[in-house]
């Protein structure tokens, strides 16, 4: 069976995961991963992605971004993913691939699934057991969020700004979300969406997508024949 393409739609956050090839690592210092962060902020602002938030762990990365053109977010991840190899090969003295394959992402509902997933990707260092809170994790978006510091690269979703109506109440009010944390069905579904390339909503919300798009957004009911998708 062919895969899937990969689903790309402007004005649509996007839930992006990139993973080191065999789990293996992907940063060995700090340098590392303000590398990383360096090139995702000038391959963002050049590719017309809004960069809403991020965390870097030691074998792979996740990002929600939304991008402005249909090119966009294939465009930055290529061009982070190929100079990032270049510069870590460079510092280890090694060659060959880094990556698992190509990037997996997909299309969420914002109103449903857009805070949830904020939430879901800061809680990767405590569900890995390298922290007891997020915000003692420096390589995510999470202290941005909650007025610990000004992280320049990120562009909070319209969604973020109706948690308040001041900083510190928006502040306040985020933080609370991730002390309480997501549901596990509402982990298994970002985690399996994102690999899938399945959009993540509700009916109305995949109805109203698949008018802008030929690419199926979720699984034929089974004994349903279904065209296959050429690669991309």
């Amino acid at each position: 069976m062919a895969r899937l393409s990969r689903l790309t739609v402007p004005g649509y956050p996007h839930h992006i995961i990139q993973r080191g090839n065999n789990r293996q690592a992907i940063f060995s210092s700090a340098a590392d991963y303000q590398m990383l962060l360096a090139l995702l902020d000038e391959n963002a602002q050049k590719f017309g992605v809004a960069l809403h938030a991020y965390v870097l762990m030691e074998n792979h990365f996740h990002l929600l971004a939304t991008p402005t053109t249909a090119e966009g977010l294939p465009q930055m991840m290529q061009a982070v993913g190929r100079r990032y190899v270049r510069y870590f090969n460079d510092r280890q003295g090694r060659s060959g691939t880094l990556w698992e394959g190509r990037y997996r992402s997909t299309l969420i509902d914002a109103d449903r699934y857009l805070l949830a997933c904020m939430v879901y990707i800061d809680l990767n260092p405590v569900r890995a057991g390298l922290v007891k809170e997020a915000a003692s994790y420096p390589w995510s978006s999470h202290a941005h969020y909650v007025g610990l510091r000004t992280d320049k690269m990120i562009t909070p979703h319209a969604l973020f700004w109706t948690l308040g109506n001041t900083p510190f109440s928006r502040e306040a009010a985020y933080a609370e979300l991730v002390a309480h944390g997501i549901t596990p069905v509402q982990q298994e579904a970002l985690t399996q969406s994102a690999l899938s390339g399945w959009a993540l909503g509700d009916e109305k919300f995949v109805v109203n997508l698949q008018k802008q798009t030929n690419r199926r957004l979720k699984k034929t009911l089974p004994g349903r024949p279904a065209r296959l998708e050429k690669t991309g």
